[in-house]
């Protein structure tokens, strides 16, 4: 059967576009560098405030649509305020911005880790002014203090900052995952947060139907997939002028986008070939996990969530230190009306005792290398400076 230019280029786009999330995908002669200058700005000589050397390696920690919405204010000589950028939540999928506060606590985590690599702890004093209710406000996420600590321990995971990823590839599903490695994310676990995994065959399989299907559900859900569409930035010039969101790049994509055969009005319509096809490509990206780690905490405090942040980075520096693919797949732990059923599921799934919160889950397993996330400058995100 003949398949015509059109259909090929539409997989194409599709296949780009499935690959969503905090990344994207790009071909090396498009790659827009710019974007990608702050993971090479680590690797040059430090400043010397370690106020900024700590965060120029936490504005590359993981966070949800890599909104990146951290505001950062130095205070004096030796503190520094951090807030949250109130238009960057995402309203449809993390209505009462859950997720969104455990991006902080990845950002917090990943801080302190670099500045303990400048013998300096960073003291934090969460929700300074009193923790949110429902939805995040004006009042600081947390109050920064640095300490000089010529005694302290350098953490083992300051190395893994530059190299860790989100990767959304397909996993190889020929390589099972050591036990060794499942028990060294484990002691990834901070206090608050338990730290589970599993490589059982019947968990496993439980995993990749209803994480499948939570994902099919905020696909088709249309003012969900929307918030994730008017995220995309399509081809180089786009990602480079607001390197956020989800990032879909490469000269072939730029090329249909000009044509005018891969736009964001096409990737929203449901009958649309691009839509389709999107759905197809990313249904082996989640059937091929090899196991799963999750995070769950005892209750559902933004104390409890800030946590899951700091665990979550740590698991994801460890999984870069094995060469180990971690790929979060959280959908059915969002909180509006259409996935309340996979909500229940997960928890039911995965032993949720009676009051426990799931908080995060990951797709674990070996594959592709998956890319350099674009990101906005550390002094994009200084305020008063």
């Amino acid at each position: 059967m003949s398949i015509s230019k059109r259909t090929v280029l539409y997989g194409l786009a599709g296949a780009s576009a499935a690959l969503v999330g905090g990344g994207g995908l790009f071909a090396v002669t498009r790659t827009p560098s710019r974007a990608n200058q702050p993971w090479r700005d680590i690797e040059t000589a430090p400043p010397a405030d370690v106020r900024l050397d700590a965060f120029r390696h936490a504005i590359l920690a993981p966070n949800p649509h890599n909104r990146q919405p951290w505001l950062l204010e130095l205070v004096g000589q030796d503190r520094a305020v951090i807030r949250c950028d109130l238009a960057r939540r995402l309203p449809m999928t993390d209505p009462f911005d859950r997720q969104i506060l455990i991006g902080f606590g990845c950002f917090l985590e990943t801080a302190r880790i670099a500045a303990a690599a400048r013998d300096v702890r960073m003291e934090i004093e969460a929700f300074p002014e009193g923790a949110p209710g429902e939805r995040l406000d004006t009042r600081p996420i947390a109050a920064l203090r640095f300490v000089a600590n010529a005694a302290g321990q350098k953490d083992p995971l300051f190395p893994f900052i530059a190299s860790r990823r989100s990767n959304k590839r397909p996993f190889d599903l020929a390589r099972p995952i050591p036990p060794e490695q499942l028990l060294a994310l484990q002691r990834q676990a901070v206090p608050l947060v338990q730290v589970r995994t599993s490589n059982a065959p019947g968990l496993v399989e439980s995993v990749r139907h209803f994480s499948w299907k939570a994902w099919v559900t905020e696909f088709e859900t249309a003012r969900t997939w929307q918030e994730t569409v008017d995220l995309m930035r399509i081809g180089k010039a786009e990602i480079e002028a607001n390197p956020d969101g989800v990032s879909i790049g490469g000269a072939l994509l730029e090329a249909l986008a000009v044509a005018g055969q891969l736009s964001r009005a096409q990737m929203a319509q449901p009958r649309s070939q691009a839509h389709a096809t999107a759905r197809a490509r990313y249904e082996p990206v989640m059937a091929s996990g090899m196991a799963y780690a999750w995070l769950t905490t005892t209750g559902n405090t933004r104390l409890d969530q800030l946590a899951t942040g700091y665990a979550y980075v740590r698991m994801n520096l460890e999984a870069a230190r094995q060469g180990l693919g971690f790929h979060p797949i959280s959908q059915a732990l969002q909180e509006y009306d259409e996935m309340q059923d996979a909500f229940a599921q997960v928890h039911a799934v995965l032993g949720a005792k009676a009051g426990e919160r799931v908080q995060m889950l990951v797709r674990l397993g070996y594959g592709d290398a998956a890319a350099m996330t674009p990101r906005w400058p550390l002094r994009a995100k200084l305020t008063g400076v």
